[in-house]
């Protein structure tokens, strides 16, 4: 019970007047289910952080999905094109840019499809877990909302 208050505490220390993110903690993975994205990018865009939004409907398997959050989000032209790449990209490149602001990542229409099962799903969503790990230990919060097909 303390360590919720102690975050709710930091919360709004860290990010002002008590946000959109009242009941949602600075570094999670989620489902987007009542969050509307224009209302998420909007308080991205008033907590001053990073907005990455990726629309992987039209994907259909790992290599399609994870090149869609590559062009989306701006990852190097190098980008692997896997999992293991794509931690690399959420943690070190921002990390070697300098301080950040924080992050909101919204994930839609993640599919569900037999190239991209449950399996590939739930992977994709640990590298985010990770990576919203990773960015708590430095502070920064990180937010990742997904929807599923």
């Amino acid at each position: 019970m303390l360590s919720a208050i102690t975050a709710a505490m930091n919360m709004v220390n860290t990010e002002g007047e008590m946000s959109l993110f009242k009941t949602v903690p600075p570094n999670v993975v989620q489902s987007i289910r009542a969050f509307r994205v224009t209302d998420l990018q909007a308080e991205a865009a008033r907590l001053g952080q990073h907005f990455l939004y990726a629309w992987c409907a039209d994907a259909t398997s790992k290599q399609q999905v994870l090149a869609t959050i590559a062009e989306a989000f701006y990852f190097p032209k190098h980008f692997g094109k896997n999992f293991d790449a794509l931690a690399d990209c959420l943690t070190d490149l921002p990390h070697k840019a300098g301080p950040q602001p924080g992050f909101l990542v919204v994930l839609e229409q993640l599919p569900n499809t037999p190239k991209f099962d449950k399996e590939a799903r739930e992977t994709l969503l640990d590298v985010f877990r990770d990576a919203a790990d990773f960015w708590a230990e430095k502070k920064v919060a990180f937010r990742v909302f997904y929807s599923f097909q």
